[in-house]
């Protein structure tokens, strides 16, 4: 089984301080336990560094370009990196159209379509709600992955 691991995620790893970090390492780990495999596109680095570089006081994380790439390195290291295809594309303006999507939500809509195109099933998020709409994938809270004994 595989698991995309949706930005927001990756972003409380990085940032040892937020309430959600405990929940999204324990998540991480116990997943792999499990002999998940956990995964990422390009389009989550790219989510990652737009909000990792961006300034504290508007809701980012204030990294340098330095600690940004670093933190991006050891991204790929430890999540599998599924590439972009031109099926995508396509797959995200089925999505689009099928769940009438608009505005900032494209972003998630394209994630779903990388998650299709990918046969991934699982997101690992703490945006529940951002996803209830695509029926295509499963929705799951790290805090809930975190919880189970």
């Amino acid at each position: 089984m595989s698991y995309l691991v949706d930005t927001n995620v990756l972003l409380r790893l990085v940032q040892k301080n937020s309430p959600m970090h405990p929940y999204a390492r324990k998540a991480i780990i116990m997943l792999r336990r499990q002999g998940v495999s956990l995964c990422i596109v390009p389009q989550n680095l790219i989510e990652f560094w737009a909000v990792a570089t961006r300034p504290i006081s508007n809701n980012g994380l204030g990294l340098s370009i330095d600690e940004a790439s670093q933190a991006i390195d050891k991204i790929k290291r430890i999540f599998v990196l599924y590439p972009d295809t031109p099926r995508i594309l396509t797959e995200w303006e089925n999505i689009v159209i099928k769940h009438q999507v608009k505005g900032k939500q494209v972003h998630d809509a394209r994630l779903v379509a990388a998650m299709v195109t990918h046969k991934i099933r699982h997101l690992l998020t703490f945006n529940i709600d951002d996803f209830k709409r695509f029926s295509e994938i499963i929705s799951v809270n790290p805090q809930s992955v975190a919880s189970q004994v």
